[in-house]
């Protein structure tokens, strides 16, 4: 089957049109789904069923299994009716934020910065992500249906990651937002980073013995690399085994020093809204009060959002200053730590998920999704 997709090398930038054929499998997938709450019909809209069919490569009961995970996962945890207040303190640092600005594709940019991560709560970090998610979404551009992640490295250590986040924020990011990635931006990430990036082959799973320091590393976009180092042994492991080209070019390493690197940034940006941790001429930083403001704001466009009149109508962005049910709730009555989390990803492995402005409501029927599937 050709490709539904028309989309730029360089930039990732990537439409999704159905062809006949495919449009046949939207409405396939969407006779599966039975009779749908009103959210959740505002959810499944033929763009939305075709992202999940791209992400299990246009196989319609794989897509219409993972769906309804989704559907169940959302009514469970209500990811889009977390609310400002809820998080807030998650996001002090500005650890994870939307930029003011969206890329030349008029993509919506979130901002990442590992080593400003300020809690130690696996279901805080989660719950934060799936905001930010949400907030992503609701901001994207009629007819966009991704995002670009701005990933600063700046301060980063490996010790500033835990494995059992990694594999939430996994299953998260690809269970629930498939094809919501456009383009990832490592910004002056360490070297090695990209040696293994680039050697490792596209299937693999082995360990490898070295004396080294107590640290762990974690990457997760829509395919998970997690390296493992303790003070006896190094392991690698690939998470999800499979990296298909596509993936791969969802990721581009950049570097303050290197002028070639940096092109990708120019081509991508407009830099004088980009701001100067990552090369651009805007000093304007991360400023917790004003994007409180903003964030209150977007709440009350969510509730808009899901009790709208007409489902065809997508929210208008706002440009302005700078799991199943065995997986991690979401409810903030409940706070696991890590250690008490890492007992539970021993058992039953990643599990979470996001659910975006197209994500929420009701739905009884079902399955599990394989987490060593194929991703996107």
């Amino acid at each position: 089957m050709s490709s539904s997709t028309k989309k730029s090398a360089s930039t990732g930038s990537e439409k999704i049109s159905a062809s006949e054929d495919q449009q046949a499998m939207v409405n396939e997938v969407r006779g599966s789904l039975g009779t749908l709450s009103d959210k959740f019909s505002i959810y499944c809209s033929d763009t939305t069923i075709q992202r999940y069919l791209m992400a299990r490569n246009w196989h319609v009961k794989k897509a219409t299994k993972m769906l309804k995970e989704s559907l169940k996962w959302s009514s469970e945890n209500k990811p889009e009716e977390i609310r400002w207040e809820e998080v807030a303190q998650e996001a002090e640092t500005g650890k994870i934020y939307r930029s003011n600005y969206t890329d030349k594709h008029g993509r919506t940019v979130l901002v990442m910065r590992p080593s400003f991560e300020n809690s130690k709560s696996t279901q805080g970090k989660i719950r934060y992500l799936c905001y930010c998610m949400e907030n992503a979404v609701l901001n994207m551009q009629q007819g966009q249906e991704q995002m670009v992640w701005l990933i600063d490295f700046q301060g980063y250590k490996l010790s500033h990651v835990s494995v059992n986040v990694t594999r939430e924020t996994a299953h998260v990011l690809q269970d629930r937002y498939p094809e919501r990635l456009g383009l990832a931006i490592l910004y002056n990430p360490p070297k090695f980073f990209e040696s293994f990036w680039k050697v490792w082959p596209l299937y693999c799973r082995f360990p490898v013995s070295h004396s080294a320091y107590h640290y762990c590393f974690a990457v997760s976009f829509n395919f998970h690399i997690v390296l493992l180092v303790t003070t006896k042994n190094v392991q690698f492991q690939i998470v999800k085994p499979f990296l298909d080209q596509k993936t791969r070019d969802k990721v581009k390493f950049v570097y303050s020093n290197d002028a070639n690197t940096n092109k990708i940034m120019e081509d991508l940006f407009d830099m004088d809204q980009l701001e100067s941790a990552f090369g651009g001429n805007n000093n304007t930083g991360f400023d917790i009060t004003k994007y409180a403001e903003r964030m209150r704001e977007d709440d009350k466009r969510m509730r808009a959002f899901w009790t709208r009149a007409d489902p065809s109508v997508p929210p208008q962005p706002v440009l302005t200053d700078a799991p199943s049910s065995d997986s991690v709730k979401l409810d903030k009555d409940s706070d696991p730590s890590d250690s008490e989390k890492a007992n539970s990803s021993q058992s039953h492995g990643v599990e979470s998920d996001v659910v975006s402005p197209d994500h929420n409501n009701k739905l009884a029927d079902t399955g599990g999704t394989n987490p060593t599937e194929e991703m996107q």
